[in-house]
């Protein structure tokens, strides 16, 4: 791997850090140079702003989470078992402070302030979430492994919202558990009331 890539890695790693535990304004390229050790012009050599920092952080986010999603997809084709891991995924995340949140979810929650730029990608980011989550959901019910109370695109949204919301409360109230005590009810409307 060269230098390059190794110290752009290094950069979008410490931005991701530092959004998550002080948001799009609560760093500076200073506190990049200090975490990754080098100076701040070198930085700007990589990402020329902010904005490009994090514009292509985000990018890299939805990327790595489209082909983890592919992954899934071809390897989980029970639609019920993929919504299943989906949210395993997360309530894992927020069990072990160690494994990354969702920057995504970090930075929505900033949504009305940030460049956008950084705002459209990560718009772009829930779009392909919400895309990729009705489609299991349409699937779902062609399989008979999912029913559904509403049109495919609403469930997914409903899904979507009720997985970050569970997110957001379970770090609110300090408590890991909150996460699956929020998404149980939500799978358990999905199934199909043989498969209870």
């Amino acid at each position: 791997m060269s230098k390059l890539s190794t110290t752009s890695d290094d950069i979008l790693a410490s931005a991701r850090t530092l959004i998550m535990s002080g948001g799009y304004n609560g760093f500076s390229y200073a506190d990049i140079s200090q975490v990754v050790g080098i100076r701040k012009a070198s930085i700007h050599h990589h990402f020329p702003s902010k904005v490009d920092l994090v514009r292509e952080l985000v990018k890299q986010y939805r990327e790595d989470g489209q082909d983890s999603v592919a992954t899934l997809e071809r390897n989980v084709p029970n639609a019920l078992e993929t919504l299943k891991i989906y949210a395993s995924h997360w309530a894992a995340c927020i069990e072990d402070a160690s494994r990354p949140y969702c920057v995504c979810a970090m930075l929505a929650s900033e949504l009305p302030s940030l460049p956008k730029e950084v705002a459209s990608e990560v718009t772009a980011f829930f779009r392909f979430i919400s895309s990729w989550l009705a489609e299991v959901m349409k699937r779902g019910v062609e399989q008979g492994s999912l029913t559904l109370a509403s049109e495919p695109h609403v469930e997914a949204e409903a899904f979507l919202a009720t997985v970050y919301g569970a997110m957001l409360s379970a770090r609110a109230y300090a408590d890991p558990k909150i996460f699956s005590t929020i998404l149980a009810p939500a799978l358990d409307r999905l199934t199909p009331i043989a498969a209870h």
